[in-house]
């Protein structure tokens, strides 16, 4: 019996591809930053396990939005030392929790903005406009995978 050779993989780190590019070439266009390091994993959750609640835009969005605002209130508070550092990152983690948007890769935005001294606007450019787009190209993602499903039915 011949082995079936299985797409998905190759599907998945397309779909990353693609959803970086659009960060960048997007950021380039726009004369803006769209991308930092926790938007690579969350290519690998939102691409790799479409299907998982961690993958879903609430998730994706709001998890890297609230995730980045605790960092910005804890580093114009408290300034960048080893409790606010590690403060931010577990009240980054009780309030995805409680408003149902956890994404791991979000757990790693105070931890940037904080050691990257970032402003209030790294809340809009990169956080909720990087975020958005990866949803949407994960929702892209998603829909493509059903309509390959379906047509194999």
């Amino acid at each position: 019996m011949p082995v079936k050779w299985n797409w998905k993989p190759l599907a998945a780190a397309a779909g990353g591809t693609i959803a970086i590019a659009i960060l960048l070439l997007l950021g380039d266009v726009m004369s803006i930053s769209l991308l930092m390091a926790p938007f690579g994993a969350s290519c690998v959750i939102a691409f790799i396990l479409p299907d998982s609640p961690l993958a879903k835009a609430r998730s994706i969005i709001g998890g890297h939005v609230i995730s980045a605002g605790v960092g910005l209130v804890m580093l114009h508070l408290f300034g960048t030392s080893i409790w606010s550092l590690a403060l931010s990152v577990g009240l980054s983690i009780l309030l995805m929790q409680y408003t149902r948007t956890v994404h791991p890769p979000a757990g790693a935005d105070p931890l940037v903005v904080m050691l990257g001294g970032a402003g209030w606007s790294f809340l809009i450019t990169p956080v909720l406009l990087g975020a958005v787009l990866i949803a949407l190209a994960a929702y892209g993602y998603r829909k493509l995978l059903s309509s390959k499903a379906a047509k194999r039915e």
